[in-house]
């Protein structure tokens, strides 16, 4: 899992400090790093932005002013020499406030709470979104789609494979895939079924999703190919 960031900070020296925290830490995805807030508004507009590290002192317009202006919600971690400012700061429920000179321990703890709120939130939106039911272990069990990655032929049982845990179900393939949402899961192989949006990389023989390589039939490549670039 990785968040896609954004550092706004007017001081060269400072924002130099923060890319390169942020670049170094394997959560986190650096969209954009700016001096100018205005600039860095339009960059949160047209792009997913899950965190925002936040100067509060800027020319032009301070940070709070920022937030204000913002019509998305993204999590905000504060970076200021002033520690007056913390209280404030929490009111606009902020995610973690950090003093300067910042500190790596200090920064990674703050990212692991914007990890774990994160993940916190997308735990609650799942609550409703799309899932089936499976039977296993004499179990009946709510799993959301979004969660499966690929789904394996197991003898007479099919292996469904998650983020989180793998489950044995019987039934077939081909009954098994009638249940899942045609634009996001597509047969690659006589027994792999995978989740598009798992995919990470592939070739003509394979489909990698994370360290596994799914293998990819000849007539299934193509099929593949078209729903990874499909607008």
């Amino acid at each position: 899992m990785k968040l896609n960031c954004v550092v706004i900070e007017d001081s060269s020296l400072q924002r130099i400090v923060i890319t390169k925290l942020v670049n170094n830490h394997p959560n986190l995805k650096l969209v954009g790093d700016f001096s100018n807030p205005i600039e860095a508004k339009n960059c949160i507009t047209v792009n997913a932005v899950d965190l925002v590290l936040l100067d509060i002192e800027m020319p032009v317009i301070n940070g709070f002013d920022l937030i204000d202006s913002l019509k998305v919600n993204p999590q905000i971690i504060f970076i200021t020499a002033k520690a007056e400012y913390a209280l404030k700061a929490f009111d606009y429920n902020a995610t973690d406030y950090l003093q300067k000179p910042v500190l790596q321990d200090r920064f990674n703890s703050a990212i692991k709470r914007a990890l774990e709120f994160y993940q916190l939130k997308k735990e609650h939106v799942e609550e409703d979104g799309d899932h089936i039911f499976i039977k296993s272990n004499l179990k009946k069990l709510k799993i959301f789609t979004n969660r499966i990655k690929w789904i394996e032929a197991y003898g007479d049982y099919v292996k469904v494979v998650t983020e989180e845990d793998s489950h044995l179900v019987l039934s077939t393939m081909k009954s098994f895939e009638k249940d899942l949402p045609s634009e996001k899961f597509i047969r690659v192989h006589k027994s792999y079924i995978i989740n598009i949006e798992k995919v990470e990389r592939f070739n003509s023989k394979f489909a990698e999703i994370g360290p596994t390589k799914i293998p990819l039939s000849r007539n299934k490549k193509e099929g593949l190919i078209k729903a990874l670039y499909i607008d």
